[in-house]
């Protein structure tokens, strides 16, 4: 009999990132899933991803609605948690997997590791043992997940010791790397004839991918953060440059992110466009274009994906503010802070700097040579389902040593 593999996603960006678990454990003799799609998801102001799953050929076993009414941190993200509890727990309860697989360290994620751990369902983290010290819940999030959580799948062996530092069982813990890499070892991305035709690019003039999240703890400086990058985005639409820009995850302050994108739209700035979400395959052509010398490419903003998709593909990229601050990252990525001088300068450098961009095609990637799907859906057909795996032990005995615990 096959083992059910609960897999759940909350948003497109994550769910981007398990495509690749899906379709190993989709094409596993051993495995089946059982798909529950929430969060940004079931949401049409961000893009109502949903549709994308279905089109990739997934089926969708549960819609799970998270109440996130308002964008306002000091109650509705809270609240979110709760609702998601509840309403995956009921989703579980119906598909009775044998376990559940849960992504990095959202808060939809944080509510099915919750949900499955209190149900005594065998649990798998991705992603466990990161570090963004930047201002974000990430980090704490993150962390808890990984204590509720049964087997981890980190993207990096740093990430794997902070798991095993935090006491967890070293048979628990699997390096498997980044999912991401998967997809873009594959090749299964937008040609450029079909990119520059979708999204009417010269490709005589440089390009500029950009999205910005809010730093969940800085919510009322959402909208503050945002400014310099679109003053920056807007002189170098000015001087020729290309700008595509996507809206940001539905985190605490999203809204006021979106606001100045909106606002941004409306004065109809030759050269920038924006798009609600792109799609994992016209993202990552688009970051491809990179490999082509005649192709002038940058990523910028504050998403994980510029720190760990980019690399693979040779291209630079601007890390702006504090969001992703501590994660591990390549040579092909630039810091900037909240100053439209310094964004834009940083962009300029990755467009035209020659030299810079040749240390960027050759830049070697930390995160993982493309196999981690195959290696997450062999843990899961192999690992025994028995009390050993649900009861967790602590590993670090705490003894006393000179006055001090260790």
């Amino acid at each position: 009999m096959k083992r059910v593999i609960a897999v759940f996603t909350g948003n497109r960006a994550e769910y981007g990132l398990q495509y690749p678990i899906l379709k190993a454990i989709q094409a596993h003799p051993a495995l089946e899933y059982r798909l529950l799609v929430s969060g940004a998801h079931l949401d049409p102001n961000f893009g109502r991803t949903l549709n994308e799953i279905a089109a990739d050929g997934f089926e969708i076993h549960a819609e799970v609605t998270i109440d996130m009414a308002a964008d306002d941190q000091a109650g509705a993200t809270a609240k979110a948690i709760g609702s998601g509890i509840l309403a995956i727990s009921d989703a579980l309860a119906r598909l009775k997997p044998d376990m559940l697989v849960v992504y990095a360290d959202r808060f939809e994620g944080f509510a099915a590791v919750i949900a499955g751990s209190q149900m005594n369902i065998p649990t798998a983290h991705i992603e466990g043992g990161d570090i963004t010290e930047g201002g974000a819940l990430d980090d704490s999030v993150r962390h808890a997940m990984t204590k509720l959580a049964h087997l981890h799948f980190t993207t990096n062996q740093q990430a794997s010791n902070r798991v095993l530092a935090m006491g967890e069982e070293a048979w628990r813990v699997h390096t498997v790397g980044f999912p991401a890499i998967d997809m873009i070892a594959a090749g299964n991305v937008a040609s450029p004839g079909e990119l520059t035709a979708r999204y009417a690019l010269d490709p005589a003039r440089p390009l500029v991918l950009f999205t910005q999240h809010a730093v969940t703890t800085e919510v009322a400086a959402a909208a503050e953060q945002i400014r310099p990058s679109l003053k920056a985005l807007s002189a170098l639409a000015a001087d020729g440059v290309q700008v595509i820009v996507t809206y940001p995850n539905n985190d605490a302050g999203a809204q006021a992110i979106i606001a100045e994108i909106d606002e941004l739209g409306r004065q109809s700035v030759p050269g920038i466009q924006i798009h609600r979400s792109l799609g994992r395959y016209n993202y990552h052509g688009l970051l491809a274009l990179a490999r082509d010398p005649a192709w002038r490419v940058c990523c910028a903003g504050n998403s994980s994906s510029g720190i760990k998709e980019t690399p693979a593909f040779g291209c630079p990229t601007v890390n702006i503010g504090s969001r992703q601050q501590g994660r591990l990252r390549a040579e092909n990525v630039l810091d900037a802070g909240y100053d439209s001088a310094a964004i834009e300068a940083a962009i300029r450098t990755c467009l035209f700097d020659a030299e810079f961009r040749l240390l960027c095609a050759g830049c070697e990637n930390p995160y993982g040579i493309g196999d981690a799907g195959i290696k997450v859906a062999e843990v899961l057909a192999s690992v025994p389902l028995d009390q050993r795996l649900i009861r967790k032990r602590m590993m670090l005995a705490g003894e006393a040593r000179d006055g001090w615990h260790r």
